[in-house]
C-alpha cells in the first residue's frame, strides 16, 4: 500500500515561495506517475501539476511559470516549488500517486 505524506505548507506573503513534499512509503515512487492537485474553500479539488514516470511535466494555466513540480526516485520524493505565490494559490494541497493513492494534505495560505 503506498501511503503519500505532504509536508512544506505554511503561510507566507504575497509573493514569496513555499517548496511542498511529497514522501511516499511502500512501494518505489519510480513506477508512478504523479501529481499535485489543490483545494480551496468552496472549490473543487483541481490539477495543480504532473509528472510522469520519465519525468515529463504538465501545469495548469494558472500555475505556469511560477510552480515546479519535480521528483527525486532514489529518496522517493515528489516536490512542489511554488514562486510569485498569490493570494489565489490559497488551498490545501494534496499529492497523488499512480492516480489511486492520495496524501492528507497540506494547507497554502498567502495573505499579507
Amino acid at each position: 500500500q503506498v501511503q503519500p505524506v505532504e509536508s512544506g505548507g505554511g503561510l507566507v506573503q504575497p509573493g514569496g515561495s513555499l517548496r511542498l513534499s511529497c514522501v511516499a512509503s511502500g512501494s518505489n515512487l519510480r513506477y508512478y506517475g504523479m501529481g499535485w492537485y489543490r483545494q480551496a474553500p468552496g472549490k473543487q479539488r483541481e490539477l495543480v501539476a504532473t509528472i510522469s514516470r520519465g519525468g515529463s511535466t504538465n501545469y495548469a494555466d494558472s500555475v505556469r511559470g511560477r510552480f515546479t513540480i519535480s521528483r527525486d526516485n532514489a529518496k522517493n520524493i515528489m516536490y512542489l516549488q511554488m514562486n510569485i505565490l498569490k493570494p489565489a494559490d490559497t488551498a490545501v494541497y494534496y499529492c497523488n500517486i499512480g492516480s489511486n493513492f492520495w496524501g492528507q494534505g497540506t494547507q497554502v495560505t498567502v495573505s499579507s
